[in-house]
């Protein structure tokens, strides 16, 4: 009887373990073993297991600088969305009903639209005649309209705003499970609001920031649309240098390589940032 309670749990997550692997692991076991492969344009993909395609990648500096831009992006949209989501989520927690459901409203209703929807609005706006640089230029910030599409101060922009809802939502949710009475209580017994913030609300907050930080930076460090709308050719990220082998030159297991090591250095930056800042935090909060 104690056997058969101990493996029902795994019985259970049978079904779900299947589909995980099959919609998931599988595909990404394909592409593993696709990346081995060769290429020429004469003969095309020729099965075998070569490290070509990985030396390519690791050793040319033309992909070297891709993948630069590519995690500098994402670590860059990841800074300001701590900046501007944290806030925020903090304001919606102190917010009664029925404010509180609107700006929760308010702030899910771009992820209810199409991501090329809302970058093709950007672009819109961030033209050379768009409203930013046109409101700049009457405010006297700016001289002449500056070329923010195909910049990656553009793609930042185009970023935030597509993944910041994201962070907000991962923090308040941490912050719900504080309490404004024991915040009441410290300003009661004589804390500051510096105080309050920083040994009572900050701890309950670490840990959504930590856990939107990782799904905004993976979800940076992957985007494809939003870079090629706004960034285009000339600023190219990894998963557009991945699309470019896949279907411009036709060349699959270099795609397929570069794919591997995004995946690969993606796990080991989340893996490591997981590590130090939760012991970070941890020692400075005890």
């Amino acid at each position: 009887m104690a056997g058969k309670r101990v493996l029902l749990p795994y019985g259970l997550s049978l079904p779900a373990a299947a589909v995980l692997t099959v919609f998931m692991t599988a595909p990404l076991v394909m592409v593993l073993l696709l990346s081995f492969n060769s290429f020429t344009m004469a003969t095309g993909i020729q099965p075998g297991f070569k490290l070509a395609n990985y030396i390519e990648v690791l050793g040319d500096s033309y992909f070297h600088t891709i993948f630069g831009r590519t995690f500098l992006l994402a670590l860059w949209v990841t800074g300001i969305s701590i900046l501007i989501g944290a806030p925020e989520a903090y304001v919606i927690h102190r917010m009664r009903p029925p404010w509180r459901s609107i700006f929760l409203l308010v702030i899910l209703g771009p992820l209810l639209v199409s991501v090329i929807v809302r970058t093709l609005g950007w672009a819109v706006l961030l033209g050379r005649g768009g409203m930013v640089n046109t409101v700049l230029v009457k405010l006297g910030v700016l001289e002449r309209p500056m070329e923010f599409m195909y910049s990656f101060t553009g793609m930042t922009v185009a970023l935030v705003h597509v993944l910041v809802p994201f962070m907000v939502l991962s923090v308040w949710t941490s912050l719900r499970r504080l309490d404004p009475a024991v915040e009441a209580a410290g300003l009661s017994l004589g804390a500051s609001q510096w105080t309050v913030l920083r040994r009572i609300v900050l701890p309950q907050a670490v840990p959504g920031i930590l856990a939107g930080s990782l799904i905004v930076f993976t979800l940076a460090a992957s985007a494809f649309a939003t870079p090629a709308i706004v960034g285009g050719r000339r600023l190219k990220v990894a998963a557009m240098a991945a699309y470019d082998e896949f279907l411009n030159s036709q060349n699959w297991p270099l795609g397929a390589a570069i794919v591997v090591v995004l995946l690969v250095a993606m796990v080991a930056i989340v893996m490591i940032y997981n590590r130090l800042v939760e012991r970070r935090f941890k020692q400075v909060f005890q």
